[in-house]
C-alpha cells in the first residue's frame, strides 16, 4: 500500500511540474532565450503570481533569472564563492558575523543596473540571508 501511495505521489508531482512548466508565457520564454542563449537544464517556477523564475545552467555555471509575465527581465542570480565577493562586503560580513558558517553566496544583477550580493549563513540553529551592496552596506536581513 505504501508503494502505491508513493508511486501516486511521484506521478502527481511529475504531472504538476510538467503542467506548470507548460504554462510559461511565450513572451517570457522568448526573452529568456534571447538573454541566455545556450542555457541548459532549465526549470521554470513562479516567484509570485506575476513573476516567473528559471533555474538553469549557462556557460558551465548555475543561475536563476526572473522575468515579468510580459517578458521583462528583472534579475539574475549566480552562485559565487566568498573570495569572489568585493573586499568591502567580505570585511563587513566578517566584522558583523564572526564565526558564522556560510552556506551559499549569490551575485544578483538587476535590470536597474545594480549589483548586490546575498550571503546565506548559519546563525546558531537558524539560517539567515543578508543582502549587501557592492560597497558592503547591508540592505536587508
Amino acid at each position: 500500500m505504501k508503494k502505491i501511495i508513493f508511486v501516486a505521489l511521484v506521478f502527481i508531482c511529475t504531472y504538476a511540474t510538467s503542467f506548470a512548466q507548460g504554462k510559461i508565457p511565450t513572451a517570457v520564454t522568448t526573452a529568456f532565450n534571447q538573454k541566455f542563449s545556450g542555457a541548459t537544464n532549465i526549470k521554470w517556477g513562479k516567484e509570485n503570481p506575476h513573476e516567473y523564475e528559471a533555474d538553469f545552467q549557462w556557460n558551465g555555471e548555475k543561475y536563476s533569472a526572473n522575468f515579468t509575465e510580459s517578458g521583462e527581465w528583472l534579475e539574475t542570480e549566480s552562485t559565487i564563492t566568498f573570495s569572489q565577493l568585493p573586499e568591502k562586503v567580505q570585511t563587513t560580513f566578517n566584522s558583523t558575523h564572526k564565526g558564522a558558517t556560510v552556506k551559499a553566496i549569490a551575485k544578483i544583477e538587476t535590470s536597474k543596473k545594480t549589483i548586490n550580493y546575498e550571503v546565506e549563513f548559519k546563525d546558531g540553529t537558524k539560517t539567515v540571508e543578508i543582502i549587501y551592496t557592492q560597497e558592503g552596506t547591508e540592505l536587508k536581513q
